[in-house]
């Protein structure tokens, strides 16, 4: 699949005028117009704004693997052609729609679309799904927090339950949110972090970030590395990669530890032990981060609260692994494709 992403034509990067929307206010936005194929810029219409939305005008937007998933056609939402990938931004606001009391005109803000559209110059958006940014954090750094940081925390403090002076193994280290997870769980929650990932180059980033110890799982048995730095096993693993990655994170599990499953990085889906959950009393946990925009807001809402306040008090730091353009985008999907880059990677719209 990556591969025909992949392709050639993927660097090159369009760009449209659409002559019939000559008059009016135009911004440029990247559209996917057929999957699997390359995004083009085009200059396209503003529309007005509802009662409770808010139009922003877009600093930087986080690219996710979800994105490029959208663009397949294999995430688990399938938006209408031609649409604009993109669910979390920063950005300063233009409009306000007439009862919106959340925001004003240029308040500095983080939002969260979870039906896309965040890939452009400035972006509509309800007004319940913007943060205002404190004055110390960066529009950069704040960028980074929504999806990655929401993520770690809803993981770590609401799934998992992790209490200080626990021992948490991370994998997929390196990652955006690998990073983030290390980041909240150290130097928030304070508990003890095993970082594994699969080079020695992504170990050292980890163990820089925050990370106690380090595994490269390229090199050997996880299960075999963990029993050597955590003798009675892990508190809690929080796992992106899957498929044996996942089963050696179970089995490196301390009495009652828990797992939580973010992703499947590695491409694999493992079937689960269910007799190991049994034998240490263990629990297996799902998080699906956007889910709770829609069955808790108001635990979604705090996740988001939560990152932007942690980032005011300086207890976490954002790690940002690369930057493009807009009119870069296929490349920057290619960037995080190859995963040539740690930490999250973001468009700039400025």
């Amino acid at each position: 699949m990556a591969a025909r992403l992949c392709a050639r034509p993927l660097l090159s990067t369009w760009f449209y005028r659409r002559a019939a929307q000559s008059q009016g206010r135009h911004y440029r936005a990247a559209l996917c117009s057929e999957l699997k194929r390359p995004l083009v810029i085009e200059e396209v219409a503003s529309r007005p704004v509802g009662p409770h939305e808010v139009r922003v005008d877009v600093h930087f937007c986080g690219i996710n693997f979800a994105d490029i998933l959208v663009c397949r056609g294999q995430y688990q939402e399938k938006p209408p052609l031609p649409f604009t990938p993109g669910m979390e931004f920063s950005g300063t606001v233009l409009e306000t729609g007439k009862d919106v009391s959340t925001v004003k005109k240029g308040d500095r803000v983080i939002g969260v679309c979870t039906n896309l559209n965040t890939m452009a110059e400035e972006c509509v958006i309800d007004q319940k799904t913007l943060w205002q940014i404190p004055e110390s954090v960066s529009l950069q750094d704040a960028a980074v927090l929504p999806v990655s940081y929401g993520t770690a925390i809803l993981a770590l403090e609401h799934r998992a339950g992790t209490q200080p002076g626990e021992t948490v193994l991370v994998t997929a280290a390196s990652g955006a949110t690998g990073l983030a997870v290390i980041d909240v769980a150290t130097n928030v929650l304070r508990a003890k972090v095993i970082a594994a990932a699969g080079s020695d180059e992504k170990c050292k980033l980890a163990m820089e970030r925050g990370a106690q110890f380090s595994v490269n799982y390229s090199q050997g048995s996880l299960k075999e590395a963990v029993k050597k730095l955590a003798s009675g096993g892990v508190n809690v693993a929080i796992d992106m990669v899957g498929g044996d990655v996942f089963l050696e994170s179970l089995s490196s599990l301390a009495w009652e530890g828990r797992i939580v499953v973010l992703g499947f990085a590695g491409g694999k889906i493992a079937s689960l032990p269910t007799n190991l959950l049994l034998l240490k009393n263990i629990s297996a946990i799902g998080l699906f981060w956007g889910r709770y925009q829609q069955q808790d807001f108001a635990l979604f809402s705090k996740s988001m609260s939560s990152a932007l306040q942690y980032c005011q008090q300086g207890l976490i730091h954002p790690h940002v692994g690369a930057v493009f353009k807009l009119e870069k985008v296929n490349e920057a999907f290619l960037h995080v494709i190859q995963r040539r880059s740690t930490g999250k990677v973001l468009l700039s719209l400025k």
